[in-house]
């Protein structure tokens, strides 16, 4: 069982708050500190959102990438990225990461999703926007596994709908519930990884911070993850 702790824009664009995030993280119990790679002029809508500014903020540059991932080492932490665009993929190539992350926005992407498949690196993959019955099909010979996800933030715990969820298909579950009693329980009915917003405050300001697990929310999920690994 795999605890990711994603970041994401969590830093609100200070390089300190990542660290200190990266460094809880570790010391709560994650196993991943994931964040977000993109190009925020190229990526996110100007019209009609509010967060335009805050996106830009939020965008990291290959200093930064190379600065995060050096933090991820010294703590004992794998260091991973949902990335958004070919170029950047080449950033996390020069960072040796050891696998992908491919967002729920991103799944419809064919040539980004090449340019991983290329890499030849296991591909993690939310299929949140992913309206098929059947899986995509990812052509690589590297393993692929799929998270289900809810595309709503924050999601309400009334349209996660676990029960009818098979964790034989499925990895595991991207959250983005407030709280933890839906990554627990999925947990508890065979998820193999638990992908979760991490944040230092809810307060903050940012739009990720209300559904993000805390450093005490996440000590309780390592608590309740290991309790149920030495029930198997």
């Amino acid at each position: 069982m795999e605890i990711i702790a994603e970041i994401g824009q969590n830093h609100n664009g200070d390089i300190d708050i990542a660290r200190r995030l990266i460094r809880e993280a570790k010391a709560c119990g994650a196993d991943v500190a994931k964040f977000q790679v993109y190009d925020a002029r190229s990526l996110f809508p100007q019209e009609n959102n509010p967060w335009y500014d805050y996106n830009c903020t939020t965008e990291l540059s290959r200093s930064h990438v190379d600065e995060l991932a050096r933090e991820c080492e010294r703590a004992g932490i794998e260091f991973m990225a949902s990335v958004f665009d070919t170029e950047r993929v080449q950033w996390l190539e020069e960072v040796g990461v050891q696998r992908y992350k491919i967002a729920s926005r991103s799944v419809h992407d064919t040539e980004l999703i090449a340019a991983l498949a290329a890499t030849g690196k296991p591909l993690i993959v939310s299929l949140g926007m992913w309206h098929n019955e059947e899986f995509p099909e990812i052509s690589t010979s590297a393993p692929v596994e799929f998270l289900y996800c809810v595309s709503k933030y924050p999601t309400e715990l009334g349209d996660v709908h676990l029960s009818l969820v098979d964790f034989e298909r499925y990895a595991g579950f991207s959250d983005h519930t407030i709280g933890i009693t839906a990554p627990a329980a999925a947990f508890a009915r065979g998820a193999r990884m638990i992908e979760k917003h991490f944040t230092l405050d809810k307060t903050m300001y940012g739009p990720d911070h209300t559904g993000s697990m805390t450093p005490s929310e996440l000590r309780e999920l390592h608590r309740i993850r290991t309790e149920l690994q030495q029930l198997l």
